[in-house]
């Protein structure tokens, strides 16, 4: 796949993704620009159902929206907020360490550098990324594992993980979509194009997908 067709299969999907459901980082953006707030969001998110974080986002940022304010829960009580979150308690505590650090080293503010943010305990590229794009507005490409699996899927890259993708995307995908590529993918993702028996009669851009791993579909 070359860059006029996945930007004609992005555009495609762009506009069906209406349909799908918007992940939850990007509804938390949405509501609020604040980069903590999506910061924490993203944090709680992991290996975890949309629907859980929207409930544990909502309930602990009704507590405490800032690191300052975050810093004078509990562990316990913030456990009991995101309850039931996969690895509530290691979040909770990964939480409060964050904001520690926010306070200490950065005034308070989350830092709009990736590096910086890579420092963060728990914070990995693709949670830094969501920060910068939906935080801050700038360049970056998050890839988890629905662009990983379908950017490979469409044949447009060959690579073993989600990271290695990052860093191809970076050189070959057009500046415009890196941004919007993981709301779009992962909307995507979630509907249609799933790891296992994916919905290919059902899809849109089926016509340009070269299917590469798929064995059964539906």
């Amino acid at each position: 796949m070359d860059n006029l067709t996945i930007v004609r299969v992005l555009r495609i999907l762009q506009a069906e993704s209406k349909k799908w459901n918007v992940p939850i980082v990007t509804l938390v953006a949405q509501r609020s620009d604040d980069p903590y707030q999506i910061l924490i969001s993203t944090l709680i998110s992991l290996r975890t159902k949309d629907a859980v974080t929207t409930e544990a986002s909502h309930k602990l940022f009704a507590e405490a929206r800032t690191p300052a304010a975050m810093l004078k829960l509990k562990a316990t009580k913030i456990r009991a907020l995101i309850y039931p979150a996969g690895f509530y308690k290691r979040k909770a505590d990964t939480i409060l360490e964050v904001s520690r650090i926010l306070i200490e080293k950065h005034g308070g503010r989350v830092p709009d550098d990736l590096d910086r943010l890579l420092e963060l305990p728990g914070v990995g590229r693709k949670t830094a990324n969501l920060v910068l794009t939906l935080g801050f507005g700038k360049p970056g490409i998050c890839v988890d594992t629905h662009v990983h699996r379908i950017t490979n899927r469409f044949g447009y890259v060959q690579t073993r993980t989600p990271d290695e993708t990052e860093m191809v995307l970076r050189d070959k995908l057009p500046k415009a979509w890196w941004i919007p590529i993981n709301d779009i993918l992962v909307a995507f993702g979630q509907g249609l194009c799933a790891p296992v028996s994916p919905h290919c009669s059902k899809c849109p851009v089926s016509a340009w997908c070269e299917r590469k791993g798929v064995g059964k579909s539906r």
